[in-house]
């Protein structure tokens, strides 16, 4: 059998708390394993809000195998909280079970903590450090981290286009532009995210569902509709099967206690412009815990969300074909200067069937 290096484990710490993509938020994926002589003892990752985290379920885990963990070393991937909020602390559980050695990946971002997890295990005589798989821990929690450090979810935006650029025909048909693949794909990265946004045009030109379906996921994210006038129809897709917050600018009681009576929550952001204020809608969503914000919505909202910093990084699936004239992904102004231009830098590049996925990031954007 070959025994687990530091690196290992934490790489399989890592494995264990992307079980938790899909069901930890607002609170981070996180996973723990605990070995000893460098074979794994327990392991187990953070459970839905309000649960325990991994350090718990590791914890669990080896005293239902019959292991000792005294003196073992635990391999976390976001340092051990050390504060009451939904559950106790898990530096305390850490210290009561005799640990001898905690690897963070990183220090956790949360004020509450903020390295003072790591420092309790020390004051108890528990070796500790930190950095170990870094950045793939930072990118398995960006929108914890982006929301504790900013305020704000990570907002990746996504859309699907020809080679050269184009959503839709003029008259509105894209069904489909990408293959089944990418399709698939795009509804995994629905099912990450704490809410989906689209706007009132979207839901006027397509009625979609924004659920996700082929995943199988445990919960649907939040959905959130832009409608700035409340135009709406109450009996939009989108407003069936769970409550939606619908972001407007200009009040309509009448609308509203409609909407309200249906169970949706309606949330009045308007700018000087009389539209809604995009940057205060980032706020308050970090404000009701949204970690990651995915957005599929048309050309006008992309543009503007884009226009007010508050996109992040893009998700664009290109398909192998040319459209023509036709519908564009962003509606952006014309530039008068090449010094004008959003710059944004590749992430990640990964073919899907036929089709391409490209991760781009906002190079104002820190992760």
């Amino acid at each position: 059998m070959q025994l687990l290096t530091d690196s290992a484990a934490m790489t399989l710490a890592l494995d264990w708390a992307a079980r938790g993509l899909y069901t930890t938020s607002p609170n981070p994926r996180v996973g723990c394993v605990i070995v000893r002589d460098g074979v794994v003892i327990g392991a187990g990752h953070t459970q839905p809000a309000g649960q325990a985290h991994a350090e718990i379920q590791a914890l669990r885990d080896a005293e239902a195998r019959g292991n000792d963990v005294r003196g073992a070393t635990a391999y976390v991937t976001l340092e051990p909280c050390n504060h009451h909020g939904r559950t106790p602390p898990c530096s305390d559980a850490l210290v009561r079970a005799g640990l001898g050695r905690v690897v963070a990946a990183m220090v956790d971002p949360n004020p509450l903590v903020a390295g003072q997890g790591l420092a309790k295990l020390a004051a108890a005589g528990i070796a500790v450090s930190s950095g170990l798989h870094e950045a793939e821990a930072r990118e398995l929690n960006i929108g914890f981290l982006s929301r504790m450090q900013r305020g704000v979810p990570w907002v990746r935006l996504k859309t699907a286009a020809s080679l050269d650029g184009m959503t839709a025909l003029h008259n509105g048909a894209s069904q489909w532009i990408t293959g089944p693949e990418a399709r698939a794909d795009g509804h995994a990265w629905r099912a990450r995210a704490c809410a989906i946004l689209t706007g009132i045009g979207t839901v006027k030109a397509d009625d979609p569902q924004l659920t996700v379906r082929g995943v199988d996921t445990p919960r649907q994210p939040r959905r959130i509709i832009v409608d700035s006038r409340l135009e709406i129809d109450p009996a939009a897709r989108v407003l069936a099967g769970a409550p939606c917050w619908i972001v407007c600018a200009v009040p309509d009681p009448a609308r509203e206690a409609e909407l309200r009576a249906a169970g949706h929550e309606v949330i009045l952001l308007p700018n000087e412009a009389g539209k809604v204020d995009l940057p205060a809608l980032m706020r308050e969503l970090g404000r009701r815990e949204i970690n990651e914000l995915h957005i599929e919505a048309g050309a006008q909202l992309n543009g503007s969300l884009i226009r007010e910093g508050c996109v992040d990084e893009l998700l664009v699936y290109l398909a192998p074909s040319l459209l023509g004239e036709a519908r564009g992904m962003f509606s952006m102004p014309a530039l008068t200067s090449l010094d004008q231009q959003k710059r944004l830098r590749f992430h990640a590049i990964h073919p899907l069937g036929d089709d391409l996925r490209i991760l781009a990031r906002f190079t104002h954007t820190k992760e």
